[in-house]
């Protein structure tokens, strides 16, 4: 079969690219690798979606998956290896080859890891990775932020606003962001800043408890008891597959504005794998739809 639009990620972008397909008479495959929802999957609560006054990450993810499929648009488990142009796309998956007037790459951008060991199964419970989704759960707390760029600066002034006490522990021996948010968070009296120091384990059974820490200089290790922990070393998407076909910048993300289009005809790009100011569950939802219409748009040309 050849579908009119094969959309590549099952994420919030992914999924409302579907709805607003199916919503317009075109036929859709949507191809998940890994997670049906995406990173949202790894929250336990949102607050800041519009509509919900709280839902989980995972039953959002849920009614998305099932608004998808309830229209009528196809869903399948693959892993792309890359797409072949022409006048009839091929997306190759590990597991086969898919056909398709348009493709729309949703794959979405992987926080970075420590990769230490236990890791995954601590993600959503005490260690996360957003504190605008996460933060509110540890209000009068103690928090540990991991990282020191801007990213990291921007996560430790939300804490420090409801937070009892920020620890920010940071492999190098200064932070690495922008001064005026450098000087922003220096100035905040309930941070504490370990220098030289990197998270080498996590601690506690069902619920992280501590960090296991190690001075870069003298290399003792020592344990901070800790109510949550946020990982903030950035996000790292995964389009090698696509870039023959959806150029990538710098920190490989693919070139792509507002519009979702890229330079290939009938290939569009939703989500937090494109370059964009800002990733959250709202943004990806407004790309998805934005992919959606440009791509029925160019179909019906």
């Amino acid at each position: 079969m050849i579908y009119d639009i094969l959309i590549i990620g099952a994420g919030p972008a992914g999924l409302t690219a579907a709805i607003y397909a199916r919503r317009a008479g075109k036929s859709v495959l949507v191809l998940e690798k890994d997670t049906f929802g995406g990173q949202i999957t790894f929250s336990p609560k949102l607050e800041n979606y519009p509509g919900f006054e709280t839902i989980s990450g995972n039953e959002l993810a849920q009614r998305m998956l099932e608004q998808a499929m309830a229209l009528g648009a196809d869903v399948d488990m693959d892993s792309v290896l890359g797409i072949e142009d022409g006048a009839v796309k091929t997306v190759i998956g590990e597991a086969g080859r898919y056909e398709a007037r348009t493709v729309i790459i949703a794959a979405g951008a992987r926080h970075r890891r420590l990769g230490l060991p236990r890791e995954e199964e601590m993600i959503g419970n005490g260690l996360s990775f957003c504190a605008v989704c996460d933060g509110a759960f540890y209000q009068g707390a103690h928090v540990a932020v991991i990282g020191g760029g801007n990213t990291a600066l921007q996560e430790i002034l939300l804490l420090a606003e409801t937070c009892k006490k920020v620890t920010v522990v940071q492999n190098l021996a200064f932070l690495t962001g922008e001064q005026k948010m450098i000087d922003l968070v220096l100035a905040r009296p309930n941070v504490e800043i370990l220098y030289s120091t990197i998270c080498v384990g996590y601690e506690g059974e069902d619920h992280l408890s501590g960090l296991r820490l190690r001075s870069s200089e003298t290399a003792e290790e020592h344990s901070l008891a800790v109510d949550g922990a946020f990982l903030a070393i950035g996000t790292e998407p995964e389009n090698q597959a696509f870039a023959a076909l959806a150029p990538l910048n710098e920190a490989g993300y693919i070139r792509a504005d507002e519009s979702c289009t890229t330079p290939t005809a009938g290939i569009f790009a939703a989500g937090d794998c494109r370059t964009k100011a800002y990733r959250q569950v709202a943004t990806a939802v407004a790309d998805g739809a934005a992919a959606a219409l440009n791509a029925c748009r160019w179909l019906d040309r």
